[in-house]
């Protein structure tokens, strides 16, 4: 059984009360419960919530104004709409190379690609991971370009007491069905703590109000419900993923590379991650844990930018972990025997 099947017949009578009083009209609130709620763990004046992260993103790029003959520096290992809603704006992708301990945006890379027209960055923490954002902040600000932090696997992870979505210019979240905090039909929010910003999001989500160009980007009733349920349910199953976590790593530290975690950072583990020698060890291993693979190829060698334009740094750092990472299973409803057995599994292919 998979963590959504557990979750819900843990949690099955919850589940039902929320749908019966959805159905029933007994709970009358709006979307704005669950934006309080957001609003509640992330230190933001605004969080509008959305059909999706894909969403969030979209309008994070309509809302500071970029637009076609602008560039956006962003990841090369990535999921692809970290990328693709630069393109959605008319805007020109540039990819950038990552670091090899932490997988996320290298400041050389950033340096190495960054052009007079370049207006922003999308910076994604990857796998629930948060690095230090300092440099990246102090790079923005001295060349006057807008921060857009891709918190849509971080949600309720924390680097020293400060939350993701905290760190941009503005921020997104992802409600996906794979996410830690999940919703039943995905779903999204976009983050900011300027007004004009929160209103025109706002509008965009809901057809422009008849007064922008706008989208069908509605989080239904029933899923902000779920959604809440499950924000309240949070701290108690990150706590539970960091113990499968440790449980993870006490197994594999000598034998797999780890993403690397600074001291401080409370992870969330929307992924837990290995790195091995090489293709054919993880493609071994893949087949034998029936594991999934986060990411396949660099978001640029996908088949769609052979035809939209984008630029991209050599990404070599990014093309290697491609080949050489896999996910382990994580969920609050894992069992030690489960853990066991796959760090087994791992032991005995390498070993």
């Amino acid at each position: 059984m998979t963590g959504w099947d557990r979750d819900y017949l843990a949690n099955k009578e919850e589940y039902l009360k929320l749908f019966d009083n959805i159905m029933q009209k007994e709970n009358e609130r709006n979307i704005e419960f669950l934006e309080e709620s957001i609003l509640k763990i992330i230190n933001r004046k605004y969080a509008i919530a959305c059909a999706s992260g894909t969403d969030a993103l979209h309008f994070s790029l309509i809302a500071l104004d970029i637009k076609p003959g602008d560039e956006v520096l962003t990841t090369n290992f990535s999921w692809i709409s970290t990328a693709s809603c630069i393109t959605m704006v008319g805007a020109t992708p540039v990819f950038c190379d990552v670091d090899l301990e932490t997988y996320h945006m290298s400041i050389d890379s950033i340096k190495r690609m960054y052009s007079d027209k370049v207006k922003a960055i999308v910076y994604p923490h990857l796998f629930g991971n948060i690095s230090d954002m300092t440099e990246i902040q102090n790079f923005c600000e001295d060349k006057n370009i807008k921060l857009i932090e891709d918190a849509c696997q971080s949600f309720g992870a924390n680097r020293n007491g400060q939350y993701a979505g905290t760190y941009g210019d503005v921020a997104t979240l992802s409600f996906n069905a794979n996410k830690p905090v999940a919703g039943i039909s995905g779903g999204g929010a976009f983050l900011t703590d300027d007004k004009e910003q929160a209103n025109l999001v706002r509008k965009l989500r809901r057809h422009g109000n008849n007064e922008v160009l706008g989208y069908n980007s509605k989080m239904l009733a029933i899923n902000a419900e779920f959604i809440n349920f499950r924000i309240e349910k949070m701290h108690e199953w990150q706590d539970k993923r960091f113990r499968i976590a440790k449980r993870y790593d006490n197994n594999l530290k000598d034998i797999v590379t780890l993403q690397k975690i600074d001291e401080g950072v409370n992870h969330c583990y929307h992924k837990y991650v290995i790195k091995v020698e090489n293709k054919e060890i993880r493609e071994i291993l893949k087949k034998r844990l029936g594991a999934s693979v986060h990411y396949p190829n660099p978001i640029s060698e996908n088949a769609m930018y052979n035809s939209i334009i984008h630029r991209k740094d050599r990404c070599l750092n990014s093309q290697q972990i491609c080949d050489t990472i896999l996910t382990l299973p994580i969920h609050p409803y894992l069992t030690n025997d489960e853990i066991d057995n796959t760090c087994n599994i791992i032991m005995a292919t390498i070993w």
